[in-house]
């Protein structure tokens, strides 16, 4: 595996973080997502901390991200993840990477519980999931249309070991 750094995403990496973001949605399953939101609006539903960029060489090669689940109180530490890779990139353990800092920050930020909908067809986030220890906890059928098609939703869940406990 090569050599790669995972650093705080910045806004100035947007365009870099786009291109990734489109690359998941071209592939029909990454996301329910047609299009990439411009910067402001992807900024407005995420969390400022726990923001992450991957690079090898200087290229940016994945990016991992929380957003919130609900704005009642009750759910402040609960977040879901979104977390990609670009094409060129899959494959050599940088998801796994970004996953672990993404855990890692989460904790520190006091998110209890992070959650992942995933397509069924989307094998690999599947499995990179489970291997970080998220647990399936059911399927949303017929959740959501995507270019005029239904598509079904797994629901990974990864509560923490360390925030939440009392």
């Amino acid at each position: 595996m090569a050599a790669f750094i995972i650093r705080n995403m910045e806004s100035a990496d947007w365009s870099h973080v786009s291109r990734i973001y489109q690359e998941g949605i071209d592939t029909g399953y990454a996301t329910f997502e047609t299009a990439v939101p411009d910067y402001s609006d992807w900024d407005a539903a995420h969390f400022e901390s726990c923001r992450f960029v991957s690079e090898d060489s200087g290229e940016i090669i994945g990016w991992a991200a929380l957003s919130p689940v609900s704005g009642r109180c009750v759910y402040g530490g609960v977040a879901e993840v979104s977390i990609y890779v670009g094409k060129n990139s899959r494959g050599r353990g940088m998801g796994q990477a970004l996953l672990e800092v993404l855990i890692k920050a989460s904790e520190k930020e006091g998110f209890w519980t992070l959650q992942a909908g995933i397509f069924p067809e989307n094998q690999g986030s599947i499995s990179l999931h489970k291997k970080m220890g998220f647990r399936f906890l059911g399927k949303r059928e017929r959740i959501g249309k995507l270019n005029g098609l239904w598509y079904d939703n797994l629901i990974f869940e990864r509560r923490s070991n360390k925030v939440g406990l009392d």
